[in-house]
């Protein structure tokens, strides 16, 4: 199994804030893979220690088998990072800024307009080569953020809040471009608020809070993990709920509402043909069945809550900050060994 990212241990401080606590976490060659977490909980500044803008505490963080501090530009020149952020030269069309991105990362002059263009057309903005940045509509800037992100053509694409203010047909539009990426070998680690967006395109995705892994697991599996409705409307309107139900395994609750018996249960597929056998048993006859299963959005909820209550919490305002502090400079990354990156 190759590893496209790979840390142990990680630790991050920013004074007496602990941004990133301990993170171990590994990430396959071309898998989807999502961080999901509150403000605050490390993605960001996890992001920034892989591609160079801080520097570790603490611990080991590796892309492709390279080290991000000890083989800074092995590692970097395989990472494509489109920010949440618009960081771009304002002042050159789009066209020129990509070719000055690929150029940061030694491609000839030649070869970088050839990267530029492809990278426009793929996100669709080819036709607006020669705009600037600023004169882009907000759903045409992410599209190029993107692009910026594949002129160098990366093994690793990191995307930090990709859909982040568009409208909905965007963001699906972006969805299809990202899995098509993705399809085709590239390995894609998505930090997103959106919920939907991580059960639509992740394989796995690790819950994140207060700088610790809360759990990885694919997003059929986070759901498994949740609370289930099941919901039996009866011939009859139930005086009270049987006890028999309590007692069967997986049962959380039970209530009458109405002509229904509302079950909360673990796994409400497999406590459901016992509650029918129970039900049936007891005299009720069963009309109607109904299982909601537990959203990814509610298993998350339950999860950092649950971590919440166990830690202290970290500073919001820490995820943007640089190692001595400072907000970084939207341009140029701290590149450990003196050079210039254009992310």
């Amino acid at each position: 199994m190759t590893l496209a990212i790979r840390t142990e241990d990680l630790v991050k401080d920013y004074g007496d804030v602990r941004a990133l606590d301990g993170l171990s976490l590994e990430v396959e060659e071309g898998e989807f893979f999502g961080l999901l977490g509150p403000n605050g909980a490390g993605k960001t500044t996890f992001i920034n220690t892989l591609v160079g803008l801080a520097r570790a505490t603490d611990g080991t963080a590796e892309v492709f088998g390279h080290d991000v501090a000890a083989d800074y530009r092995a590692a970097r020149n395989r990472i494509g990072l489109a920010p949440q952020e618009f960081n771009v030269d304002r002042f050159f069309p789009i066209r020129e800024v990509l070719e000055h991105k690929a150029g940061y990362h030694g491609v000839a002059p030649a070869a970088a307009s050839e990267r530029a263009d492809e990278a426009l057309r793929t996100v669709g903005i080819y036709d607006k080569r020669d705009t600037r940045f600023d004169w882009l509509s907000g759903g045409m800037k992410r599209r190029f953020l993107l692009a910026r992100a594949l002129v160098t053509d990366p093994d690793l694409l990191i995307l930090d809040e990709p859909t982040a203010g568009v409208d909905v047909e965007l963001r699906h539009d972006l969805w299809e471009l990202i899995e098509e990426l993705n399809a085709g070998g590239m390995t894609v680690l998505l930090t997103t608020h959106y919920i939907e967006e991580a059960e639509r395109l992740c394989d796995r995705v690790a819950i994140m809070d207060e700088g610790r892994r809360v759990e990885v697991a694919t997003p059929d599996d986070l759901r498994a993990r949740g609370t289930d409705t099941v919901r039996l409307t009866l011939a009859q309107r139930p005086a009270a709920v049987p006890s028999a139900v309590r007692a069967i395994d997986g049962v959380q609750d039970a209530t009458v509402d109405g002509d229904a018996l509302v079950v909360t249960a673990a796994g409400g597929g497999r406590v459901a043909p016992a509650l029918m056998r129970t039900l049936e048993s007891a005299g009720h006859r069963v009309v109607d069945l109904d299982i909601r299963r537990a959203s990814l959005e509610e298993v998350f909820v339950d999860m950092t809550r649950l971590d919440d209550e166990d830690g202290s919490g970290t500073d919001d305002a820490v995820d943007a900050e640089t190692d001595d502090g400072t907000e970084p400079d939207p341009e140029v990354a701290a590149v450990p060994d003196g050079g210039t990156d254009g992310d």
